[in-house]
């Protein structure tokens, strides 16, 4: 077994390396190998891209179970269904037009099914204080005031 030190790096002639030829190591490292004049040949992958064409399938739902309104919830769950099929088929104009032919469906469906329920609030609201005021009238008339 050899007891004797060695230096840990060694430069080109038996001593410490210097600052240059770290530095020049860490360029070759950091750059690659020299460029020469060759030609070189490259390799082009085409990925594409997943675009994200939502299909409002849930918003359909949704407007078809409880805003049904003219069936336009019915008619949205159609094509965002049909959205899904050319999604997965890979028609991805196909899919975009669907889709937005669903989202203006669910927008109307949802509009048209609130005003719907803000006039039946309305409507029953005002329709029991006539009832209640009509009460109040019938129990003042039977009591003679």
């Amino acid at each position: 077994m050899n007891c004797a030190s060695q230096p840990f790096f060694t430069g080109a002639h038996g001593g410490p390396p210097t600052y240059e030829m770290l530095k020049e190591e860490h360029e070759v490292a950091v750059l690659g190998a020299p460029q020469t004049s060759a030609p070189v040949a490259t390799t082009v992958i085409n990925i594409r891209s997943e675009t994200s064409v939502p299909d409002h399938v849930v918003w359909s739902l949704f407007n078809t179970l409880f805003m049904n309104w003219c069936c336009l919830g019915f008619v949205a769950f159609a094509y965002s269904v049909k959205a899904r099929d050319r999604k997965m088929v890979g028609d991805i104009i196909g899919a975009q037009s669907y889709a937005s032919t669903a989202k203006c469906l669910n927008i109307w469906a949802l509009v048209l099914g609130l005003l719907l329920i803000i006039a039946f609030i309305i409507v029953c609201t005002t329709g029991s204080l006539v009832i209640f005021q009509a009460v109040l009238q019938l129990i003042k008339d039977y009591r003679g005031y």
